[in-house]
């Protein structure tokens, strides 16, 4: 029995130095949750550090690919932003807004004369002091991350097969409850081509 207590003891230990040990296998728990969304795979990562969590399927805006410019375009934005609320929605299930627009965005906005001076930095403010950006201008607002609402057979064909929002990231009901215990305001969100 001593035998193989110790036999016992000895493979714990070696397997706690093996994977403690492995410096590619650590995660460090300082690390901030993060999101990836790739818009040419349609996949939304929840990371922790360099590890993925999560991934979802998601369907996006359909105005093709491309970041968002404009309001009614139909696309997803793309750049860095961070979630900014997380709520209930009658219409989506839940809604986590993003601050769109960011400065990039106003910034090419107002080298393209989309918008003017006071409006970018109107969003220039909001970023620098953590507010949420103007939802009103020409580059549009209301940007996020919801469910599908009511889900039926139809509805949940649509989101499997096209993207069919007006800009946002849209997941299952369930997919988005379980992705709103991973976020919170403040976690950030990285939207690559």
């Amino acid at each position: 029995m001593y035998l193989t207590m110790k036999r016992l003891l000895i493979l714990f230990v070696s397997l706690t130095v093996l994977l403690v040990g492995n410096s590619q296998a650590k995660m460090n728990y300082d690390d901030k949750v993060s999101l990836l969304l790739s818009h040419s795979e349609h996949m939304l990562y929840v990371k922790k550090g360099e590890f993925i969590l999560k991934s979802y399927k998601v369907a996006l805006g359909s105005g093709g690919r491309g970041g968002k410019i404009q309001e009614g375009d139909g696309r997803t934005p793309v750049g860095q932003y961070l979630i900014t609320e997380v709520r209930d929605s009658q219409r989506f299930h839940l809604f986590m807004g993003i601050n769109y627009p960011n400065i990039k965005d106003a910034k090419r906005a107002l080298t393209n004369k989309l918008i003017t001076r006071r409006d970018y930095r109107a969003v220039l403010d909001a970023h620098i002091f953590g507010r949420k950006p103007p939802q009103d201008l020409i580059l549009g607002g209301a940007i996020g991350i919801h469910g599908i609402g009511t889900e039926t057979k139809e509805k949940i064909n649509i989101h499997q097969n096209i993207d069919w929002t007006e800009g946002c990231i849209a997941l299952r009901n369930d997919e988005v409850e379980e992705l709103s215990r991973y976020v919170s305001v403040g976690t950030a969100i990285n939207i690559i081509e």
